[in-house]
């Protein structure tokens, strides 16, 4: 593991390619908020947009949260969402272009909606193999436990999908992770770890992320052990009862804060904010608040 050392925009360009949007775009699929100043980085906080949504207006988010010595890093979907199921009025106009993070596109047979569970393993892989794995961890020599995942909808889904699927450890065929009791046998080599916290907003835990039985020996993973806030408005579909069910059930720390208000939506005022600057502060461990 190499000395720690704060990330450049030239340490990620090696993985841009990788993206599956890249060869579209031909475009950087992050982008990066830094402290200030950049030598006061004592963190990393990742931002998976919502449904249709891009990278950038989480930029945006990211400066406005201005989280002290925290590197933020506003990632790209990893698909680009058919132009029919956009809101724009100019399909033509790509700075419009909305992504996803779903292996594919599929619709609910009972309700005709979008299946909120398509499957993430694309985006699982990148983020956690190539982002992490490859660039924070083995190029700059940061540590899981130095990140967090901020997501809004679908990719509230995907922050806790990373938290609960890094719990795995011991796999057949693990490599890397093998040596340090950790390991999810798909290349990462990240198994049996815990981010340093998750929010997602409007997001529940996708089933498809949460881990099988240790192959072998018949167990169960145990409870992932990255700590869990989640926001939602009171009547949330995404964050139901059997949703926060699920949530209790894979994360020995979670918290679900309820809105006022009914829809799931970014948070528009101080008291919806505020659960989230509280969690940040705790898991930053720092009396700024």
């Amino acid at each position: 593991m190499p000395p720690t050392r704060i990330p450049t925009e030239e340490d990620f360009a090696s993985i841009f390619p990788s993206h599956p949007t890249f060869p579209a775009t031909q475009t950087s699929p992050i982008s990066l908020v830094y402290p200030n100043p950049r030598e006061s980085t004592t963190s990393i906080l990742l931002l998976l947009h919502g449904l249709g949504d891009s990278e950038a207006p989480f930029t945006t988010f990211a400066r406005n949260l201005s989280l002290p010595g925290v590197l933020s890093i506003s990632i790209r979907g990893t698909a680009p969402l058919p132009a029919l199921l956009t809101s724009t009025n100019n399909p033509n106009n790509q700075q419009q272009q909305g992504y996803h993070w779903g292996d594919d596109i599929t619709f609910s047979s009972s309700s005709g909606q979008l299946d909120p569970d398509p499957g993430f393993a694309t985006a699982r892989r990148w983020i956690t193999e190539r982002l992490i794995g490859e660039v924070l961890l083995r190029r700059c020599g940061w540590e899981v436990g130095d990140v967090m995942v901020f997501g809004f909808g679908q990719g509230g889904s995907v922050a806790l999908g990373l938290g609960s699927w890094l719990r795995r450890g011991g796999f057949e065929g693990s490599s890397e992770g093998a040596s340090e009791g950790g390991g999810d046998g798909n290349g990462d080599g990240l198994g049996g770890r815990a981010l340093k916290g998750v929010v997602s907003v409007g997001g529940g835990l996708p089933l498809s992320m949460v881990p099988p039985p240790v192959r072998g020996g018949g167990g169960v993973v145990g409870k992932a052990k990255t700590p869990v806030l989640v926001c939602c408005g009171r009547e949330s579909e995404a964050v139901d009862a059997d949703a926060e069910e699920v949530l209790e059930r894979e994360f020995e720390t979670v918290k679900v804060v309820r809105w006022n208000r009914s829809d799931d939506g970014m948070p528009r005022s101080r008291g919806e904010v505020l659960p989230m600057m509280q969690f940040f502060a705790e898991r930053l461990r720092s009396g700024w608040l």
